[in-house]
């Protein structure tokens, strides 16, 4: 405790004691401010808890107090909280005590006058008891397997009482359901004709779309529609703009042809002369 109070000075304070004062102080604070929202506390004064108060990061505080472990060794009848695997090795225990590790079922051999333990073994389940030949015998191999500090159980901020889980969110996560939030609510807003800032762009580009196919469908026209009806009255004026810049790269490389073949001929003509020449030498 004092090396988590270490931890967090400056930014935070750790208050802990017995419930029933605690609940009377949550009492006496709402009546005094008139702010009810202190009491949604109450309910989650059971056991041995206390309160964290601080200024600081919600996420770098739980963090910080993670990091004050004790380990702790496992006594009898005790409820196991994570598995418990005996590792192998050299135990640095005498021959005589061998009758621990039959008991459990361990394999062992003797290795320079001392116990070893051959393979890994689970000598304990999570949610199991601790028994009173586990328990021995993780004393002498003075293993501790639990460890025991300050576990961050509800987090309690502006009036809301949230799970610590939520400190694990990242801007991605937050972003991303946010996007699905957004995606609900546009087609929602459609499926009802209901207008919203999320549906408004959808709803304006279908009302271009129906107010373009009456244009089109009519003599009805306005200035969006004009482009698009002339393309439908004359198809080549619409070939002629797709296919104006498509024409220059063709030309281009027909160029590039006539140009290469050009050399090519003049070779042609100069080894024909030679050879004309090379038979009055």
């Amino acid at each position: 405790m004092q090396n988590i109070r270490k931890g967090l000075r400056g930014d935070s304070i750790i208050l802990m004691g017995k419930n029933t004062m605690m609940k009377r102080s949550i009492r006496l604070h709402a009546e005094r401010t008139g702010n009810d929202a202190f009491k949604s506390l109450l309910p989650l004064l059971v056991g041995n808890v206390g309160f964290i108060f601080t200024k600081g990061d919600l996420k770098e505080v739980r963090e910080e107090i993670a990091k004050y472990k004790v380990g702790a060794p496992a006594r009898v009848g005790l409820v196991a909280p994570i598995d418990v695997i005996v590792p192998p090795g050299n135990t640095g225990l005498d021959p005589s005590q061998t009758s621990f590790f039959q008991v459990l079922n361990i394999p062992t051999k003797i290795n320079k006058g001392t116990v070893e333990i051959v393979t890994a073994v689970e000598l304990i389940r999570k949610g199991e008891k601790v028994g009173s030949s586990e328990a021995a015998l993780l004393s002498k191999l003075g293993i501790r397997p639990f460890s025991y500090g300050l576990v961050v159980v509800s987090v309690y901020d502006n009036g809301a009482v949230f799970s610590p889980e939520v400190l694990d969110l990242t801007e991605d996560d937050l972003m991303e359901k946010f996007r699905s939030w957004l995606s609900n609510v546009t087609s929602l807003s459609l499926a009802v004709s209901f207008p919203t800032l999320a549906a408004a762009p959808h709803m304006f580009i279908n009302a271009y779309k129906t107010a373009l196919s009456l244009a089109v469908a009519t003599e009805y026209t306005f200035p969006q529609a004009e482009k698009i009806k002339e393309y439908l009255k004359d198809p080549t004026k619409f070939a002629v703009a797709v296919g104006g810049d498509a024409g220059a790269p063709a030309t281009s490389a027909k160029e590039e042809k006539a140009e290469q073949s050009e050399p090519a001929k003049e070779e042609e003509e100069e080894s024909d002369e030679d050879l004309v020449a090379g038979l009055f030498d």
